[in-house]
């Protein structure tokens, strides 16, 4: 009788899990475009990679600014008011890079980023907890692994966007010839490449409203909510709550070291292999194909392996891979930088469902949220690698990386030795 209930209930939840998971899709283009447009205004503005790296702080601080209000709102209203909002101002922040385009402004792209990351923080902060709901607690952190395979699907969309229509679309000068050139010629040069990165994000902005359309009219469980938070007594009991606690922080880490990861692969292919932008796109193409197909391979292995054992041995081989970055050379140094990103595949929906398993009732929305707001990991660990990057070389930038794995790692050891 309970596997009947069980069963219906997974078939009543099918098309609203598909919806929902699409969203996974959404914020994973929005999320490596970034890491493309690290390259892109560094060739168009001639910038340095710190300057480069405020793409990431726009975009990450968004996140940590938008979780808890989000929260807030989905506690107020429903997980489906979540997602529309979320769906809203991720395609407003992607029309406002038509303006910031006609004003060829940095900043004001950076204030286009932040908006349109705050629509994603808005779906992160609804969607990771509603899959989690959707179905036996037993499964949750596989069925948010799930949900999350179609996260890098969108990253390579998202490259292979950039590839075809940003980076495509750039003037082969560099730095020190665009200093010499013509102001004239060096403005419709700049015209150009900006109208290709606006005119991009406006067409991803028409999909995101295409959807919300969608599921504005669709049927989504768990609509109806009702009572106060009360987020003081709330965030004590989470603060008790040592493998949340530590989760957070392991949090913050890990999508500090993908964000850093993914911001610098296209820098490292073009210092190591001696290319330009697009061709070095590829890597991170390769770098994302690599991360989806061991999420599924991950994901199939949690049927027989404690998540929490391979979360460890995910983290023992990235620190490795690192220090291949950083010792290695050509492409031996490379192909370590594209297995650092397969290592990475099930970290943040495994670190994320570890953290939430046990905690229910109004307390899982706060406890989402928090976890959504460690995110700011990517906003603050990106400067500091670029910092080294721009003092040193890239190269050694990567100890930040391998430092944060290890961060990983302590988190999963804790839990393994039953010391969190």
């Amino acid at each position: 009788m309970k596997a009947d209930l069980l069963h219906r209930s997974a078939r009543k939840n099918r098309i609203p899990f598909i919806l929902v998971s699409l969203l996974f899709l959404l914020w994973g283009v929005a999320n490596n475009m970034n890491d493309t447009l690290l390259a892109v205004f560094r060739r168009i503005m001639s910038m340095s990679d710190l300057q480069t790296s405020l793409v990431q702080f726009a975009f990450f601080g968004a996140y940590f600014c938008f979780a808890l209000p989000a929260a807030l709102f989905i506690r107020r209203h429903s997980y489906k008011a979540g997602i529309l909002l979320g769906l809203a101002v991720y395609a407003a922040g992607t029309m406002l890079f038509y303006p910031a385009g006609q004003a060829g402004s940095y900043g004001f792209y950076l204030f286009a980023i932040y908006i349109m990351a705050g629509g994603c923080a808005v779906l992160e902060t609804t969607a990771n907890p509603y899959i989690l709901s959707m179905g036996s607690p037993q499964t949750a952190t596989r069925r948010l692994n799930i949900a999350q395979t179609l996260n890098p699907v969108g990253a390579i969309c998202g490259i292979l966007l950039s590839r075809h229509f940003i980076l495509s679309e750039l003037h082969a000068s560099d730095a020190a010839e665009r200093a010499g050139m013509d102001a004239a010629a060096l403005a419709e040069i700049q015209r150009h490449e900006l109208d290709a990165v606006s005119g991009t994000y406006m067409l991803i902005g028409f999909v995101l409203l295409a959807l919300l359309a969608v599921i504005a009219f669709a049927k989504m469980p768990g609509e109806k909510d009702s009572g106060n938070l009360e987020i003081v007594p709330a965030f004590r009991r989470l603060w008790r709550n040592r493998r949340w606690r530590y989760g957070v922080v392991a949090q913050f880490f890990y999508v500090g070291v993908q964000t850093g990861v993914w911001s610098f692969t296209i820098r490292l292919a073009m210092d190591r292999l001696g290319v330009v932008e697009k061709e070095a796109s590829m890597i991170f193409l390769y770098s994302i194909v690599a991360f989806t197909g061991f999420r599924f391979l991950f994901t199939w292995l949690m049927a027989y392996v404690r998540p929490v054992l391979l979360l460890a041995g995910a983290s023992v081989a990235a620190i490795a891979c690192t220090v291949g970055v950083i010792f290695g050379e050509g492409w031996l140094s490379v192909w370590a930088l594209v297995s650092i990103s397969a290592f990475m595949s099930l970290m943040f929906p495994t670190i994320y469902g570890i953290a939430l398993d046990g905690i229910g009732g109004e307390d899982s929305k706060l406890a989402a949220s928090g976890l959504i707001m460690a995110i700011l990991g990517g906003a603050l660990i990106t400067p500091l690698q670029a910092y080294v990057s721009d003092t040193h070389r890239i190269g050694c930038s990567f100890w930040v990386p391998a430092a944060c794995f290890a961060a990983v790692l302590a988190y999963s050891a804790g839990i393994i030795l039953k010391k969190i």
